[in-house]
């Protein structure tokens, strides 16, 4: 299915479908953007740029990302706004179009949506959560792992690729994963590698 859809660029970002991702808004074109999904399906495009620097006004973007649905909105009293989008499908970007709004704009192709979540074996949940546990003990991490342990694989792998502190590149690789699986070894593989390094360096994919 194509369609049309108002973009927000933003590097780390990440969403999946069914999981939840807060932003806090404040930039006027993005405020834009809020006010105009407002007023029309609510949905918004989140997709990380590509190797872009902070004064590039429109870096070239991955060619994947994730429509969300603008599910809690709170106006405050300067203009910024509190939303919080709710994942609803993966899209490919087809091509972006020319267009006098301040927020970008462009045409994509929606991937079908399992109707439901992913599971994973027993043994990559367990070398997931072991994994993360280490991770998070390294990095200094105040984790509750029986709220953890209560997530549905699919809820717990695309979480922490939504929170994990890895580079713009890593993370796009988490979310182009072909399943939850691959999704799961990444992840294990990226805390591997991070937990080696001292707390400046930062994971990169090639």
């Amino acid at each position: 299915m194509t369609t049309r859809l108002s973009i927000f660029p933003l590097a780390g970002a990440l969403l999946f479908p069914r999981m939840h991702l807060p932003l806090h808004i404040f930039e006027p074109r993005y405020r834009a953007l809020v006010s105009d999904a407002m007023a029309r399906d609510r949905r918004i495009g989140m997709i990380q740029p590509r190797g872009a620097s902070e004064r590039d006004q429109s870096p070239p973007l991955f060619d994947l990302g994730c429509v969300g649905r603008i599910v809690e909105v709170e106006a405050l009293d300067d203009g910024r706004f509190d939303i919080v989008l709710e994942g609803q499908a993966l899209f490919h970007v087809a091509r972006e179009l020319e267009v006098t709004t301040a927020f970008r704009q462009v045409e994509a192709d929606l991937l079908p949506l399992k109707d439901e979540p992913e599971i994973l074996s027993i043994a990559h949940r367990a070398a997931l959560e072991t994994e993360s546990r280490r991770f998070a003990d390294a990095q200094g991490y105040a984790v509750d792992w029986d709220s953890v342990g209560r997530l549905d694989d699919e809820a717990l792998v695309n979480g922490i690729s939504q929170i994990a502190p890895f580079d713009s590149a890593a993370k796009q690789a988490l979310l182009e994963a072909t399943d939850l699986a691959e999704r799961a070894e990444l992840i294990v593989q990226l805390m591997q590698f991070f937990g080696r390094h001292d707390g400046e360096d930062r994971v990169t994919l090639q």
